[in-house]
């Protein structure tokens, strides 16, 4: 059921505390840690602790939730210095768009040129 933790889900053990991550920054609602296959200098991933699989249905489903996950994203940003030279986030939804992971996510991506990362 969207919003409760999946027994199968790898984010949702990671917010249990059940698998370890490299966790940068922590809320009620959110749980920030970095990507284990970085795509640039700061590369951390920002999820809710809500589970819903991909950012259409946590938006449908718990639009507070989106908000949280990109103002966290905007701290995460600042914490890792990527702020004042910019920053992607990017919500890949979707096996067609790389999504390998089925607990939304955003991707807080920085620390170099990003113009040619698609």
């Amino acid at each position: 059921m969207a919003g409760e933790p999946q027994a199968d889900c790898l984010f949702c053990k990671i917010v249990a505390g059940e698998i370890p991550a490299t966790i940068v920054r922590e809320t009620p609602t959110t749980l920030a840690f970095r990507d284990i296959n970085p795509q640039a200098p700061t590369h951390v991933l920002v999820i809710p602790r809500v589970h819903y699989p991909d950012a259409a249905t946590l938006a449908a489903g718990d639009p507070g939730a989106v908000v949280d996950v990109l103002r966290e994203a905007g701290e995460v940003a600042a914490q890792e210095k990527v702020d004042g030279t910019g920053y992607r986030i990017v919500f890949n939804t979707g096996p067609g768009a790389g999504q390998t992971v089925f607990h939304a996510h955003a991707h807080v991506l920085g620390g170099r040129d990003l113009q040619r990362l698609v």
